[in-house]
């Protein structure tokens, strides 16, 4: 009988792209689950991975990809033919990950989710909707009658952002970059341009501040909190770096709160599973757009240039 064979992409060297192989279906060891891939994330990290900037990297050749979801095809844990989210233990950090047709995870990195999500949202709602979450009501605590920003305000991160700040009651400007992206910005929220930040423009300093992108829209941004405000930050696609003059800052007297969802994914697991039942009932919304693993380049850069409107996700079907 021949062996079955499976499309997967690999990494051979950092900063390069990676490349479509055809491969036999990895075969999985004890603790471990073997996942029909149905769809995978594309994100920042993914990203930082493959150009070989992040602080934890696989030796290459591997596979990428830190978020997927599939249907589990061999598990000593799982039931056959359930979904699964797949994240976490490694996963295309330590270890091969999601980009690609088939996938052998160890069976913690695997958690059963809603049997009716779609599967390009299932593998990229947790970490926008986790960290706006966070951001929103751990991090910043945003309360009813406040003014708040959220910058990236069309990104996945951002738009969740919006949503749920907007929905604790709270008057919500959403930033973005370009004026293509304005009519992403969610419904609740007031849409400006980054270029066009100003105190004038926003009718006076705001309460708190939602950076998901960093960068020179982070630094004004924060010009716009009011004293004893704060400022969640998020991401740093538009840049990594932030100066801050001390003096200042000391008399600006805005709070700098990092939002870090690594240290946080499991407190938010519970929470995390109810915000995809939101998206899936519709009551919050989150734009994927959807690439299969042939057009992957197309994906990601997409991501890269920031043209993307909310997450960006590879499908396998």
């Amino acid at each position: 009988m021949a062996e079955k064979k499976s499309r997967a992409l690999v990494l051979d060297e950092f900063g390069s792209p990676p490349r479509i192989v055809e491969r036999p279906v990895p075969a999985r060891s004890p603790g471990e689950t073997l996942v029909r891939v149905r769809a995978a994330a594309v994100g920042h990290l993914d990203l930082n991975v493959i150009d070989g900037r992040f602080g934890i990297l696989p030796e290459p050749p591997f596979v990428p990809g830190t978020d997927a979801c599939g249907t589990v095809i061999e598990s000593d844990v799982h039931p056959e033919g359930a979904l699964v989210r797949l994240r976490g233990a490694g996963v295309g950090l330590r270890r091969d990950g999601g980009w690609a047709e088939y996938a052998v995870v160890p069976d913690k990195a695997a958690t059963a989710t809603l049997p009716d999500a779609d599967p390009a949202v299932a593998c990229s709602f947790f970490s926008p909707a986790g960290a706006a979450w966070a951001a929103v009501h751990d991090v910043a605590a945003i309360r009813e009658g406040e003014r708040v920003i959220v910058t990236g305000a069309a990104g996945a991160v951002g738009s969740v952002a919006v949503q749920l700040a907007a929905r604790a009651g709270a008057e919500v400007i959403g930033v973005v970059g370009r004026p293509a992206k304005l009519p992403h910005v969610p419904a609740g929220a007031k849409a400006i341009l980054a270029r066009d930040l100003s105190e004038e423009a926003l009718g006076g300093r705001v309460d708190a501040l939602v950076d998901t992108v960093g960068g020179t829209v982070l630094t004004a941004a924060l010009a716009l909190v009011r004293p004893g405000g704060r400022a969640a930050l998020v991401g740093y696609s538009a840049g990594r770096e932030l100066t801050v003059d001390l003096a200042e800052w000391l008399l600006a007297d805005v709070a700098l709160l990092p939002v870090n969802l690594m240290t946080r994914a499991r407190d938010l697991a519970e929470v995390g599973e109810r915000l995809l039942a939101e998206i899936t009932a519709g009551d919050l919304t989150l734009n994927v757009e959807r690439y299969g693993l042939d057009r992957f380049e197309d994906a990601i850069e997409r991501l890269r240039t920031g043209a993307a409107v909310g997450k960006v996700a590879l499908t396998m079907d």
